[in-house]
């Protein structure tokens, strides 16, 4: 009995921690606009917000599974109050996204955009995104937990592993992606591809997680490639320097002509 609490509490750590990667980026995006000093406070306060949001549901667990339970039908096709929830929240992230997409690409939109945030990012309405978008992502991997297990301790264990594995590696993660723009870039395209993942599943349509996940693992090593060839080719831009500092010696066909 005891290995299978054990074998239980691993599978759902692993679970709440793959899982939790879509809430860390959105979390980094959302909190990069804010002010520095208020950073690592809505980060934090969000986060926690979040794990007792997560306690209530569990604790609620049979509301949870109603959420299941059809509500309506629309062209046949039955409706759960699970199915809304991941309708609207992945709608949200594909227009979220899109509209940072083209905030970033768009060079007269992003000035605007940046001036925009400064003026009017602020503390609280940052911090419900966080606690929002957390709720949509939590239905899923609570409802998967509920089934796996009965013994909620062992649930609550693993997601307050997860939320602390968060919490470490959240202020690195949101300043290696202000130093690398092109990780925002792809970072946002994940959002849409998830966002487009919870708009199938709201409408009946199963994505496989294990594809979506292979796919993002892909890309983010592709990117690993291209950020370790970008470092390289800078390193050998400043061997040049240092070892001509003075610049390009002219050839003597140049001097020549040089002189009067």
């Amino acid at each position: 009995m005891e290995s299978e609490i054990l074998v239980a509490l691993v599978a759902l750590t692993a679970m709440e921690v793959v899982l939790g990667i879509d809430n860390l980026v959105f979390i980094a995006i959302l909190t990069n606009r804010l002010p520095a000093e208020q950073r690592r406070s809505a980060r934090f306060v969000g986060l926690g917000l979040a794990v007792l949001l997560r306690f209530v549901m569990l604790a609620g667990a049979t509301w949870l599974l109603g959420l299941t339970w059809p509500l309506f039908e629309v062209l046949g096709m039955e409706v759960s109050g699970k199915d809304l929830i991941l309708l609207g929240g992945g709608l949200f992230l594909i227009g979220k996204a899109t509209v940072e997409i083209h905030h970033r690409v768009d060079p007269d939109a992003h000035e605007a955009s940046s001036a925009a945030d400064a003026a009017r990012a602020s503390y609280w309405p940052t911090v419900a995104q966080i606690l929002l978008l957390d709720m949509v992502f939590s239905v899923d991997s609570i409802l998967a937990a509920v089934a796996l297990t009965r013994e909620f301790w062992v649930i609550a264990t693993a997601i307050c592993i997860a939320v602390a594995a968060m919490l470490v590696s959240m202020d690195a993660l949101s300043r290696f992606m202000e130093r690398n723009p092109t990780v925002v870039m792809l970072a946002l395209a994940f959002l849409v591809m998830i966002g487009m993942v919870l708009v199938a599943e709201g409408f009946g349509v199963h994505v496989p997680k294990d594809f979506v996940y292979a796919a993002m693992a892909f890309s983010v090593l592709v990117e690993s490639l291209n950020l370790l060839a970008s470092r390289a080719a800078r390193r050998r831009r400043r061997a040049r320097q240092d070892a001509n500092p003075a610049g390009p010696t002219p050839s003597p066909a140049a001097a020549g002509t040089a002189r009067p």
